[in-house]
């Protein structure tokens, strides 16, 4: 019976994850999230359902416009297909009580910045408000931190990256800053401050691959959206367990 709980919120949340890339995609250029229908991005041809299956419709037209040929970027599939699976496994990390329904907004949250940095380097400050609303909202019903906690991890987020925002000149973008206030409301302050030092681990590791195949030059500046989000991700998932390792390690 639970294996078919799993397959229905992973086919579910695949349909959520087709939408989360509509708003990353949308909301920074100042669009409508309903209207128009999704079209082509390359001759602007509206999509017919059968075109809009989450990772299928991809795989089935190897990722070309059914219409004029033209590619359609892989970011989407796989955006659909790793939030899907996060979605699913999460029940797994935390459980099935409240803290899954944090777990989930979270991972949205998460799937919608990631989209937006990838393809505009902007991180929205419409769906940051959104989601700094959701979490306080759930904590009202669901008390996963204590206010204090939850307070002091908004505070400690922003001002740990303003400040390294004012001491790299601009190496830090507003829209991180702003973020890791948001995910500070629901990792607390000693989560969040672990989330920045993986994100920095994962970002060094990105920009070294990146490098390595081309992709990154130095001096030019990489989405770090990707980055915070496997740190985030990390953070509240695996955090206790990383510290209480770490702990050990040290004693």
């Amino acid at each position: 019976m639970e294996i078919i709980l799993f397959i229905g919120i992973f086919f579910y949340s695949l349909l959520l994850a087709s939408f989360f890339n509509v708003v990353g995609l949308r909301v920074p250029v100042g669009e409508s999230i309903v209207r128009p229908r999704s079209r082509c991005p390359a001759c602007g041809r509206t999509l017919s359902a059968r075109e809009l299956i989450p990772v299928v419709s991809y795989v089935v037209q190897r990722g070309r416009c059914n219409g004029c040929g033209g590619r359609i970027s892989p970011l989407y599939p796989l955006m659909e297909a790793a939030t899907a699976a996060l979605f699913t496994a999460a029940p797994l990390w935390v459980g099935w009580g409240g803290r899954l329904i944090v777990a989930w907004t979270l991972i949205s949250l998460l799937a919608i910045i990631v989209v937006s940095d990838l393809r505009y380097m902007l991180i929205p400050d419409r769906v940051l408000a959104v989601f700094a609303a959701l979490f306080a909202g759930e904590r009202l019903l669901i008390p996963f931190l204590p206010w204090v906690d939850m307070l002091l991890g908004a505070a400690v987020g922003f001002f740990l990256l303003w400040l390294i925002a004012v001491l790299s000149n601009g190496g830090m973008g507003g829209g991180d800053v702003k973020l890791f206030a948001v995910l500070g409301l629901v990792l607390g302050w000693k989560m969040v401050v672990l989330a920045f030092f993986l994100a920095t681990c994962y970002g060094t590791g990105m920009g070294l691959v990146g490098m390595a195949f081309g992709r990154v030059r130095r001096g030019v500046p990489m989405p770090f959206a990707p980055a915070i989000a496997l740190g985030a991700l990390t953070a509240f998932f695996f955090g206790e367990s990383i510290v209480r390792a770490y702990v050990r390690l040290i004693m």
